[in-house]
């Protein structure tokens, strides 16, 4: 079965200001073809997580953009958002779909494990997630290899996440990504975010 053309995910920052983060984040989205926003809210109190998505959510949602929350299933069932995207040994795929509920997106990050990309994709995960990918990163290789192998063998899509950049996103593409999760490559590109955005665009429009 063919495959669609990969796409693009585009991941906050880990840190960051959410009301001066709004524009950037904004005109990133008008830069190219995004079809998710991952929020990641680590280190913020629920009060403050709660104001970010809802500040930021919108925007997104409001360009058709789904916006999953990463590691916090419960809150973003709570909170409108799209769904979530978790590591399996911080809540177990049944506990999240039960909160999420059937319509919700639910992503497992497996990071270079088969085991636990095969197992999120029995248990009915929307996606999986490989990385990462820095480039000194000994494990890339692999990586890259686990999306050949995903791309042959099962139907869920992956997402390949980490260390991606509009410089190295198109060996991720050939390898069998069918989205790439982009953060620093984006919100660091030397050009702009913008600029970053629109690259990776033409690349997956183009590959």
């Amino acid at each position: 079965m063919t495959r669609p053309p990969c796409q693009l995910i585009l991941v906050t920052p880990e840190r960051f200001d959410p009301v001066a983060f709004l524009p950037a984040l904004e005109q990133a989205l008008d830069a190219g073809l995004v079809a998710c926003l991952e929020l990641r809210l680590s280190g913020l109190s629920d009060a403050q997580a709660r104001a970010a998505i809802d500040l930021l959510r919108p925007p997104a949602q409001r360009r058709s953009v789904a916006v999953l929350l990463a590691g916090q299933a419960g809150l973003a069932a709570e909170t409108g958002c799209d769904g979530a995207h978790l590591d399996p040994a911080a809540m177990s795929y049944q506990d999240a779909r039960r909160v999420l509920g059937p319509g919700g997106i639910l992503g497992i990050a497996a990071g270079i494990s088969r085991h636990l990309a095969l197992d999120a994709a029995e248990a009915g995960a929307d996606f999986v997630s490989f990385g990462p990918y820095y480039p000194d990163n000994e494990a890339q290789a692999a990586g890259r290899d686990l999306l050949r192998w995903w791309q042959e063998v099962i139907e869920v899509p992956c997402v390949a996440q980490g260390g991606i950049t509009p410089a190295n996103a198109g060996m991720l593409v050939a390898a069998g990504a069918d989205f790439i999760a982009c953060a620093r490559g984006v919100w660091d590109h030397a050009d702009g975010p913008t600029v970053a955005v629109g690259a990776l665009t033409s690349l997956l429009t183009t590959t």
